[in-house]
């Protein structure tokens, strides 16, 4: 069964993580985290939002 809908009003902090399965790595390769920051960054342009801050680390990332 999917996920009910959530709806943002703003104003609001959110934690948003993804996790690897198994602590495995999420990149294949070492630049791969300059890569993800550089998609991040592109998608921060096309979506606005504010980030207070990110954590990338070799198994997850943390936005706030």
């Amino acid at each position: 069964m999917p996920r009910r809908h959530r709806t943002a009003t703003g104003g609001y902090v959110s934690h948003v993580l993804n996790r690897a399965v198994g602590r495995a790595a999420i990149f294949e390769t070492n630049n791969g985290d300059a890569a993800f920051e550089k998609v991040f960054a592109e998608a921060r342009e096309y979506v606005k939002m504010r980030v207070l801050a990110f954590c990338l680390m070799p198994n997850h990332w943390h936005l706030v």
